[in-house]
């Protein structure tokens, strides 16, 4: 039988990259004992009053079809809310209102790509960036990230990997999976660079709101020299512990938002209008729970870094924002995916491997923050045990 090339570009790209999390749902499943700290999913359950808040909606009858750009209360709420942020106005007509983070990502990549387009992006990257890319069949073009210059993508890294098939640089800022803020000169840098080789700017801001202790994010939006050509992605996911009700955004420029309109019809015409309703009244309130989930997850990597830098030649690198902490595990053996498995395995630990989020952070695991302080310290001990052992 025939199938598109999609299939093909995609093969691989997918469930794959989580093999590790897979491997540890198995082994509960099976009745084993498993710690699972390996997908960013919030601390906490979505709070009551939003949850009230989507079933008042549907109770009132707010289950009708929807229309494609979203519904005004939610546009009104993202506007409310990147016009504060931004200190300048925002419009409705800058927005596009999609079932999470993935899906506007997938939008924003298929509206500007044709076949053949490079897309440049920071390596290590977040595991369903090179699938996203190569759907449109756009070709990844990965920038090593340096843990000298704090994980940060550097302008002049970039620079270097231009050609005239450029024609989006893909930023993640907080980063996913290291934790690194883009700071405000990382960003003029980036953006005079992507205005001087006419490049278009997607940035993925999905962990804007969880910066720990005093870290401060600044968008992508910030500068307006930049904003005719950039577009940023968000959801209340991460946020707002809200990632089953798949409530995302883009925002973008209006002709870019017109124009990328009847491809977001074509694939999704209108999304629930009871999870817009929700999603406005997070919007519209203080982020209590990232401010909640942050200091909890701030502790948790201090935990980490505290009971395993140093055991076994092992090195941790701290976040500056979002739900995951890094540890440097090349003094023992440069592959993760092995030795992540091995030690889901021995121990019943479940780390995501580095080498699932690029050859960036091949040697390098990925630890959530998201487990009970008792059942990180517990990992932590059993982590630091495996590492002394290694090679068993």
């Amino acid at each position: 039988m025939q199938y598109a090339a999609v299939t093909d570009r995609l093969a691989g790209l997918g469930s794959d990259k989580w093999a590790l999390h897979l491997a540890a749902q198995e082994r509960r499943a099976a009745g084993l004992s498993v710690l699972n700290l390996t997908i960013g999913e919030p601390d906490m359950p979505t709070p009551p009053a939003l949850v009230d808040t989507a079933v008042a909606s549907m109770r009132a009858g707010r289950t009708a079809y929807s229309n494609g750009r979203g519904e005004a209360s939610m546009l009104t709420a993202l506007a409310d809310r990147y016009s504060a942020r931004l200190g300048r106005p925002i419009g409705t007509e800058r927005f596009l209102c999609l079932p999470g983070t993935q899906t506007a990502l997938y939008l924003a990549l298929s509206a500007l790509c044709d076949p053949g387009a490079e897309v440049i992006l920071a390596d290590p990257m977040y595991a369903t960036y090179e699938g996203l890319i190569r759907a449109p069949g756009a070709v990844p073009v990965p920038v090593r990230l340096r843990a000298e210059a704090g994980f940060r993508l550097q302008a002049d890294d970039v620079a270097r990997a231009l050609s005239p098939a450029s024609r989006v640089l893909l930023l993640n800022t907080p980063h996913n999976p290291t934790g690194a803020i883009l700071t405000p000169a990382d960003l003029r840098a980036l953006g005079e660079l992507a205005t001087a080789h006419d490049l278009w700017i997607i940035s993925d801001e999905v962990y804007g709101d969880l910066t720990h202790g005093d870290a401060v994010f600044t968008s992508a939006l910030a500068d307006p020299a930049c904003q005719a050509r950039t577009i940023v992605t968000a959801s209340i996911s991460k946020s707002h512990a809200a990632p089953g009700f798949r409530a995302g955004w883009l925002c973008g420029p209006a002709e870019f938002c017109t124009r990328a309109l009847p491809l977001s019809e074509t694939m999704l015409f209108g999304a629930q209008p009871f999870i817009a309703d929700m999603t406005a009244a997070a919007l519209s309130a203080p982020p209590d729970a990232a401010r909640a989930m942050v200091v909890r997850m701030a502790r948790r990597a201090q935990m980490i870094h505290d009971m395993l830098d140093g055991v076994a030649g092992l090195q941790v690198h701290r976040p500056q924002a979002g739900m995951f902490a890094l540890v440097d595990i090349r003094a023992l053996t440069p592959h993760s995916q092995p030795f992540a498995l091995a030690m889901l395995e021995a121990t019943g630990v479940a780390v995501m491997p580095g080498a699932s989020f690029g050859a960036g952070l091949e040697g390098w695991l990925r630890v959530a923050l998201n487990a009970s302080d008792s059942d990180t310290a517990r990992a932590c001990s059993l982590i630091a045990d495996f590492a002394r052992r290694w090679p068993a």
